[in-house]
């Protein structure tokens, strides 16, 4: 599966801290069912097989609502749930080895910082990058700030498509229209609302006006 611009206009990414009473693939319906674009899986602390077996119940919901899928830096789990893709850090695998695992079929997102970074993803085989953290965050506290210029500097700069992440919510979304991202990346914008379709339609809504905003 290739990624589409488009794709990456509300891209969500789980957390299952704030799951409460519900189940993280009911949780992803509700969110593609009111606008998100894609969704990644996120577990650092889950065995294989539990892993997996999230991954499964997730996948078979996307594949319903037909948006990629990516598992986020387990590239045994995203091989073996039939995920479209893998994303992966700058402490994770070497994007090219990520590359070399998963053929050229399979979408593969690389985090990055700097411009030099993102070259250098692009060259290893990203089909995306993600930026950040381009706000403060919770959900990932050793995550470096990332400033507005070096945002747009990476979008002008590299060939694949970049969504920005971090931090990123309904009060922030529209500071980073003009910077040339396809969308954003969020966590707890939607997981950590009581209602998650409410949160995501705002959202989407919001990204929509953000991208129209720096000429689609």
């Amino acid at each position: 599966m290739s990624i589409d611009k488009q794709d990456l206009l509300l891209y969500a990414v789980t957390d299952r801290t704030w799951m409460g009473e519900s189940t993280l693939a009911a949780q992803a319906k509700a969110a593609i069912e009111a606008g998100v674009t894609m969704i990644q899986l996120r577990e650092k602390n889950l065995d294989y097989g539990r892993f997996l077996e999230l991954a499964m119940a997730v996948r078979r919901v996307t594949e319903r609502s037909q948006i990629p899928f990516v598992i986020n830096d387990n590239v045994e789990v995203a091989l073996a749930c039939g995920a479209d893709g893998i994303h992966v850090g700058q402490k994770d695998q070497p994007a090219d080895e990520v590359r070399r695992q998963i053929g050229p079929g399979k979408i593969l997102g690389v985090s990055v910082q700097t411009v030099q970074q993102a070259i250098c993803a692009e060259q290893s085989g990203a089909d995306y990058l993600g930026v950040g953290a381009m706000f403060l965050t919770s959900t990932k506290q050793d995550a470096s700030k990332v400033s507005f210029e070096t945002l747009k500097t990476i979008c002008g700069t590299v060939n694949i498509p970049v969504v920005a992440i971090g931090g990123i919510g309904k009060n922030n979304i529209l500071k980073l229209g003009g910077s040339g991202i396809a969308g954003v990346a969020v966590v707890s914008a939607i997981f950590a609302q009581p209602d998650v379709s409410a949160a995501a339609a705002e959202l989407r809504r919001l990204a929509e006006t953000m991208a129209e905003g720096q000429g689609g």
